[in-house]
């Protein structure tokens, strides 16, 4: 894949009231290919948001390199940049209509006033507002303001498209919704979009790649299934989803299988592809949707009562307890008319090559 944005030791030091300093970004390598969704996941204060402003020029690097088509940004004005940025707060003028909204950034290029009526049109019907640019923003709902952000950044066709969280204000509905939406159009209009959020969801659901960050750092960069299923280290499997975590030894190595123990004694059969040998100290992740709840005893499972039970519309959310102690366990079934209830011993199964071994950090 032709890449379009290359990120190079990128690192950013603020100062902090105490008098100290923090690394927002702490020498961050990231390539960006075109027509590519790359999403920025992590916590707050994980350096993201500095990455995106950095690439947009709000922000400086202390040192580093960003490259766009091979050419140097890194000291280039953020107007002077191929890039256009779709901010949280949609950041829409309130004296000027719809339509010179979208079209202000080609008036400001001295682009004539029919080719601003109908690039403006094209862009707005893009984003689904055809027929809307007479009216004010304080007509428009927020879902509606959002669009009108979008298509004011898409107007001049920008190398590449930063989006700093642009669906957090909306509800849920509706940001489910604008999720698919972003996706087509960002195909529809094959330019790189590069996207930062908090919510593993929206990652999942929109991107090619995923960029998980943690203090300033890269934590693993990968396809969403791949983050999700094959997690690197614990702090991803924990931030991305719900997961079972399991501090294990090697038992064994028999046949093909691999026994690994908890300190209570729970037994966690992993598949031969994982490369253990016994005494070595492994964590083990199971994701709540790979645990079965059954009656009948397993070999490949572990007993446990029944705690607590939420009912979420299509799942239902199960806490057991093991019979040998240790940490609660979440599942999550599909709700098939079940009638277990809380004080129910049942046995949780699984399938091997579901248990995933992470790094121990």
């Amino acid at each position: 894949m032709t890449q379009i944005l290359e990120v190079r030791g990128a690192r950013r030091v603020f100062k902090t009231p105490e008098g100290g300093t923090v690394a927002a970004l702490d020498g961050v390598d990231l390539d960006v290919g075109q027509n590519e969704f790359v999403t920025l996941l992590g916590p707050s204060g994980c350096g993201k948001t500095t990455l995106l402003r950095s690439i947009s020029g709000f922000e400086q690097l202390d040192s580093g390199a960003l490259m766009l088509e091979g050419k140097d940004i890194g000291r280039m004005p953020a107007f002077r940049r191929p890039v256009n940025t779709v901010f949280q707060s949609y950041a829409l003028f309130s004296h000027m209509t719809v339509e010179r909204n979208v079209a202000y950034s080609l008036e400001v290029a001295g682009a004539s006033k029919q080719e601003q009526k109908i690039l403006a049109g094209e862009a707005l019907e893009m984003v689904g507002l055809s027929g809307t640019g007479s009216r004010m923003p304080s007509q428009l709902s927020g879902g509606q303001r959002q669009r009108v952000a979008l298509a004011r950044a898409i107007v001049a066709r920008p190398k590449l498209l930063l989006l700093d969280e642009p669906l957090s204000a909306l509800d849920r509905r509706l940001r489910q919704k604008m999720q698919i939406e972003l996706k087509a159009l960002q195909s529809e209009l094959g330019i790189a979009f590069v996207f930062v959020t908090h919510d593993q969801e929206e990652a999942l659901t929109m991107s090619d790649r995923i960029v998980v960050m943690r203090g300033g750092q890269i934590e693993q960069c990968g396809a969403p299934r791949d983050i999700f299923r094959k997690p690197r280290t614990k702090f991803v499997a924990e931030f991305i989803g719900d997961t079972n975590l399991f501090e294990t030894t090697i038992e064994c190595v028999h046949g093909g299988r691999i026994l690994a123990l908890t300190r209570e004694g729970t037994k966690i059969w992993l598949s031969e592809e994982t490369k253990l040998a016994k005494g070595d100290a492994a964590t083990v992740v199971i994701r709540p949707t790979d645990l079965q709840v059954q009656d009948a005893h397993s070999s490949c499972g572990f007993r446990g009562k029944i705690t607590r039970v939420i009912y979420l519309g299509t799942d239902l959310h199960y806490y057991v307890q093991p019979a040998v102690g240790g940490q609660e366990l979440l599942v999550v079934s599909r709700t098939d008319g079940s009638r277990r209830a809380p004080g129910d011993e049942v046995t949780l199964t699984y399938r091997p090559e579901r248990a995933h071994v992470v790094e121990d950090c």
